[in-house]
C-alpha cells in the first residue's frame, strides 16, 4: 500500500507535465508569451489613460487674448490656487477645468487680474518720493491716456486703442496759452466699422476728459491711417449724426403715413413707398428797426420842453406938444396883433416896449426793433415715390390672376398720397405713383442641417472622442494581441495533453500500482474525448500535425 495514490496525485497536480500554472506558462511558446505580455501592458496603458482623462475632465477657456504680462501673473496665481491649466491658441488663451472656470475668475478678479496691457490711475499709487515736476506731469498724462484707452476699448467694435495727449505746460508769462490736442488710434475687429455717431462719441469723450480741449482738436484714425473724424464743422462736411437722424425720422414718418393710408385699400404687402426729404438746417437771424411819424389819434409823447421869455419894455414918457393931450396915455389899439396873443406881447405892445419868448418842444420818435430767427430743420422739399401692386384675384379653382389698376384708381391713390404728406406745390414737392406687378420672391428652401452637422452632436463627438479612441485601442489590443496569444497557448496545452494520453495512457497514470492504471487510463481517454468535443478545431489541428510528422 506504499504505492497508493494520494488525492493530490489523483487530481494530477503533482505529476510531471500536469495542469499546474507554472507548467502551463512553461508550455506556452515564447512568441505567444511575448505577444500576451505586450497586449496586457498595452491594455493597462489604455485603461490608465482613460482613467486620467476622466479625472481631468473637460477644459474651458478662462481668458483669451492676454498679454504676456497678464498671462504670467494669471498662471502664477493659478499655481498658488492649485488649479490645473492648459495653453491654447499659441499661448494666448488659458484653459482650466469647466467646473472651475467661474470660481477661478472670481478669485482672480479679487486680486485684480487681469490688469490689461494699459495702466490707468493706478500709476499714481506707486508715486516715488522725490519726483520732479516734469515726472509728476508725465505720470498724470500717462494715467489719463490709459483711462481713456480703457473707456474706448469698452466699445463693442473696438479691439484696441491708443491715445496721445499733447498737454502744453501752462505759463503765466505768456499772453496766449497753447491749447491741448489729442489723437486717437483705434483698431477695430474684423468686419466691424464705426458709425458717425460713435466717432462723435469718442471725440466728445476725449474732449470732455481733458480741460480746455475742444472737439476740433481731437483726431480719430483707424488702423489703416484713415481719418475718421473731421476738424471742421462747415457745411461742406455734410450733416452731423443728430441731423441725419432727424432727417431719417422725418422720412420714416412720411413713409408710415403713406403706407397707413394706401395699404388698407390695396392690401397688405402690396405697396412700397419711399420719401426723400430735403431739410434746411441753416441758421439765420435778422434785426429790423422801424420808424414812423407822430401821427394818429394818440397824443405824441413829449421828450423835452424848453421855454425862454424876455421883456425889454420901458415906462412911457409924455411927448409931443405940451398940453392936455400930450399928458394922456395913448389909447390901446382896437385890432388884435397877429401872432401876439400872449399877455407878454400884449403888455409890450401896450407899453410900447419889446418882448421875446422861445419855446422848444422835443417829441419821442417811434422805433420798433424786431429780431427774427429762422427755425432750423424746416422741410424745404419732399419727393415721394410709391409703387402699388396689381390687383390679385383668385377664382374658385384657386387660380390666381393679376389685373392692373385703372387710371382713375391710380389718380385717386396719388391724391391720397399728396394729402398724407402735406403736398405743397409752391415749394416744389413731387409725388410719383405707378402701378406695376410685384415679382413673388421664391423663398429659398433651407434644408435642415444633417444629423452629423448638428451642433449638439458635434459637441457630443468632441467630448466622447478621447474615451472612444481609448476604448477602440483597448479592443484592438484584446482582439489582435491578447486573444491570439491565448489561443496559441490553449492549442499547445491541448496538444501536449493529447500526446500524453494517446502515446501511453497507462504510463501516464502516477505510480507503479497497476491495479489503478486502467481506471486512470479510462479517465484520460474520457478527458480527451470531452476535449475533442469542446474544441474540435484544436484537436483536428493536432491530428493533422501528427499525420504530417508520421509522413
Amino acid at each position: 500500500m506504499d504505492n497508493a495514490l494520494t488525492p493530490a496525485q489523483l487530481t494530477g497536480t503533482n505529476r510531471p507535465g500536469g495542469d499546474g500554472l507554472m507548467a502551463r506558462l512553461t508550455a506556452v511558446p515564447v512568441k505567444a508569451m511575448v505577444m500576451l505580455t505586450m497586449g496586457v501592458a498595452a491594455l493597462a496603458a489604455v485603461i490608465a489613460a482613460l482613467a486620467m482623462w476622466s479625472k481631468s475632465g473637460d477644459y474651458r477657456v478662462l481668458y483669451a487674448n492676454l498679454s504676456d504680462k497678464d498671462g504670467g501673473a494669471i498662471l502664477q496665481q493659478l499655481s498658488q490656487m492649485n488649479v490645473p491649466y492648459k495653453h491654447a491658441d499659441s499661448g494666448s488663451a488659458i484653459l482650466v477645468p469647466a467646473d472651475k472656470v467661474h470660481d477661478a475668475r472670481l478669485k482672480l478678479a479679487q486680486v485684480g487680474l487681469p490688469k490689461g496691457s494699459t495702466t490707468g490711475f493706478e500709476l499714481l499709487d506707486n508715486a516715488r518720493f522725490g519726483q520732479t515736476q516734469f515726472q509728476e506731469r508725465m505720470t498724470w498724462q500717462r494715467a489719463l491716456e490709459g483711462e481713456l484707452v480703457r473707456s474706448i476699448t469698452a466699445l463693442a467694435a473696438v479691439q484696441n486703442a491708443r491715445v496721445h495727449l499733447a498737454l502744453p505746460q501752462q505759463n503765466g508769462f505768456f499772453r496766449e496759452q497753447q491749447k491741448p490736442s489729442a489723437s486717437v488710434l483705434v483698431q477695430l475687429y474684423a468686419g466691424r466699422t464705426l458709425e458717425r455717431a460713435q466717432i462723435a462719441g469718442i471725440v466728445h469723450l476725449v474732449s470732455s476728459s481733458v480741460p480746455e480741449l475742444t472737439p476740433k482738436a481731437v483726431s480719430v484714425l483707424d488702423s489703416s491711417g484713415t481719418l475718421l473724424s473731421s476738424a471742421s464743422d462747415g457745411p461742406a462736411n455734410g450733416l452731423d449724426a443728430n441731423q441725419l437722424q432727424y432727417v431719417q425720422q422725418i422720412e420714416a414718418n412720411y413713409v408710415k403715413r403713406v403706407i397707413d393710408i394706401i395699404e388698407p385699400i390695396v392690401g397688405r404687402d402690396n405697396v412700397r413707398a419711399t420719401v426723400a426729404a430735403e431739410v434746411d438746417f441753416a441758421q439765420s437771424e435778422a434785426t429790423d428797426e422801424l420808424f414812423k411819424p407822430n401821427q394818429g389819434k394818440e397824443p405824441a409823447a413829449v421828450r423835452s420842453a424848453q421855454t425862454s421869455e424876455s421883456n425889454n419894455g420901458a415906462s412911457s414918457t409924455p411927448s409931443g406938444i405940451p398940453g392936455a393931450l400930450s399928458n394922456q396915455p395913448p389909447v390901446p389899439a382896437t385890432a388884435p396883433l397877429s401872432g401876439a396873443s400872449s399877455p407878454l406881447q400884449a403888455a409890450a405892445a401896450a407899453g410900447n416896449g419889446s418882448a421875446r419868448r422861445d419855446n422848444v418842444v422835443n417829441y419821442e420818435v417811434d422805433k420798433t426793433v424786431r429780431v427774427t430767427r429762422n427755425a432750423t430743420g424746416t422741410v424745404k422739399r419732399l419727393n415721394a415715390a410709391v409703387v402699388v401692386n396689381h390687383r390679385v384675384n383668385t377664382d374658385a379653382k384657386g387660380k390666381t390672376t393679376s389685373t392692373p389698376l385703372t387710371n382713375d384708381e391710380v389718380e385717386k391713390l396719388t391724391s391720397l398720397v399728396r394729402e398724407s404728406i402735406g403736398f405743397n406745390k409752391d415749394r416744389g414737392d413731387s409725388v410719383k405713383l405707378i402701378n406695376a406687378p410685384f415679382r413673388m420672391e421664391t423663398m429659398t428652401k433651407v434644408d435642415p442641417l444633417p444629423l452629423w452637422q448638428q451642433p449638439w452632436l458635434l459637441d457630443l463627438v468632441r467630448a466622447a472622442a478621447v474615451p472612444a479612441s481609448l476604448a477602440l485601442v483597448a479592443l484592438l489590443v484584446v482582439v489582435g494581441i491578447i486573444k491570439p496569444a491565448l489561443k496559441t497557448a490553449s492549442t499547445t496545452m491541448v496538444g501536449q495533453k493529447l500526446d500524453t494520453v494517446v502515446a501511453d495512457p497507462i504510463s501516464a497514470a502516477p505510480g507503479p500500482n497497476l491495479a489503478l492504471s486502467a481506471p486512470m487510463a479510462d479517465k484520460s481517454l474520457q478527458d480527451a474525448r470531452a476535449l475533442a468535443k469542446q474544441n474540435p478545431a484544436a484537436v483536428a489541428h493536432i491530428v493533422r500535425d501528427w499525420v504530417n510528422d508520421a509522413a
